[in-house]
């Protein structure tokens, strides 16, 4: 693949992986993965990559928005999302590069397939909270794209002028901690692409700022569409993984 291509392309990903995040307030990755391992099937590589992204930018939103975020139900919930978050970054850890990004791709699948035909996660009892937590806190740790399970719960027990805080303070914790596991495993991360692409993704950060209460009018609109391109995305990259 020619170079300035194979670029160009990471740089358009991360600038829609900046554009979700903060234009939805989750779902950076889990949209943004599926198409990074298009390019380059290397699951622990981007999930590094993106993981300094989610410390950098969440921590800017945060700066003068740490008061506005439900500590007590953040607190409440991590007691049961961090167990099981750490059983997923061993599992990103020991598992076949194939296997982390089929999963990967069969996540994206089912968020494709209930964003398509507008299924809502609902979290509506004490177990439906603790399930999702417990498996988001897994697939989280595993491959960061546990974000829409999570937000699901959140979405129910958090106000919503301090959800997107919250989720953001979630994200910045739990992403904090792959990251410091990683680099204790002696994972090679590249600093220096990552440091590359911030400004890349600080152009889909700024856009996806602007845009969030637009996206939040219009979000049954949004999620069909972006179903729809994951679900077809999700099946190719898929057959490609099986049938390479």
């Amino acid at each position: 693949m020619d170079a300035l291509y194979y670029y160009s392309l990471i740089a358009t990903i991360f600038i829609w992986i900046g554009f979700v995040r903060t234009g939805l307030g989750f779902g950076g990755a889990a949209l943004g993965l599926p198409l990074l391992l298009l390019i380059d099937d290397r699951p622990v590589y981007w999930l590094a990559i993106i993981g300094l992204h989610l410390l950098f930018f969440s921590s800017i939103t945060l700066k003068n928005r740490s008061s506005n975020v439900d500590w007590h139900y953040l607190r409440k919930s991590l007691l049961i999302i961090l167990p099981p978050t750490f059983i997923g970054i061993f599992g990103l850890l020991t598992l076949p590069n194939d296997l982390i990004a089929t999963l990967i791709y069969l996540v994206a699948l089912v968020y494709g397939f209930m964003w398509l035909v507008n299924f809502k996660i609902k979290a509506n009892s004490k177990l439906s909270d603790w399930f999702l937590l417990v498996f988001g806190g897994y697939i989280t740790g595993t491959t960061l794209t546990g974000a829409p399970l999570l937000a699901a719960v959140f979405m129910q027990n958090v106000s919503k002028e301090q959800l997107r805080n919250t989720l953001f303070a979630l994200w910045f914790i739990l992403v904090g901690i792959k990251i410091i596991t990683l680099i204790s495993f002696g994972v090679d991360i590249d600093y220096l692409m990552a440091l590359i692409l911030i400004p890349v993704a600080f152009i889909g950060h700024v856009i996806g700022l602007r845009v969030h209460e637009r996206i939040s009018q219009n979000e049954k609109v949004f999620k069909h569409t972006v179903g729809l391109f994951l679900v077809i995305i999700s099946l190719i990259a898929l057959i490609s993984v099986y049938f390479k």
